[in-house]
């Protein structure tokens, strides 16, 4: 991602359904991630909007977080 946070520059159309005071959540909580460190990628992104926007539920969006961590440390 680099220097700047573009996450809704990069994939618009995660963001599209979301009502905008959802949408402005999302993002800070986004932000304040990749100020932490996070370098954000399409899944997670994908994973929190839909949870935000009520496509998931909590249990859906730990089950997806699971299995993409444990798809990150089966990587060589």
């Amino acid at each position: 991602m680099g220097e700047r946070f573009d996450v809704e520059e990069r994939w618009p159309e995660l963001f599209a359904q979301l009502e905008p005071a959802r949408r402005r959540s999302v993002l800070n909580t986004l932000a304040a991630d990749w100020h932490e460190g996070w370098v954000p990628n399409r899944e997670d992104v994908e994973n929190i909007t839909d949870l935000a926007r009520g496509a998931i539920d909590h249990d859906e969006f730990l089950r997806r977080s699971d299995a993409a961590a444990e798809r990150h440390r089966e990587k060589p």
